[in-house]
């Protein structure tokens, strides 16, 4: 007789998933604060940029003056531009 096996089930955690888009042209719900030198290399390569509320992305889109701001990104802006 073989020893015994052991098994185990674990649970990972997925860390939240938020869909930033509000409909199928792909235009995001809001647009996020980016480093200016990052900006042009996402666009061109596709990699990713963190904004500076933290979220993670590739550069599709332009914004255009009157465009919805990241709330978190404008605070954190503001507190930037104080120093």
């Amino acid at each position: 007789m073989m020893g015994a096996v052991n098994t185990r089930t674990t649970t990972i955690e997925r860390p939240e998933v938020r869909d930033a888009h509000t409909g199928d042209d792909d235009t995001p719900k809001f647009f996020h604060y980016v480093k200016k030198d990052q900006i042009i290399d996402s666009a061109v390569s596709g990699k990713m940029v963190q904004a500076l509320c933290g979220e993670t992305f590739p550069v599709k889109k332009q914004a255009k003056p009157g465009s919805p701001v990241c709330p978190k990104c404008e605070e954190i802006y503001r507190h930037l531009r104080r120093r």
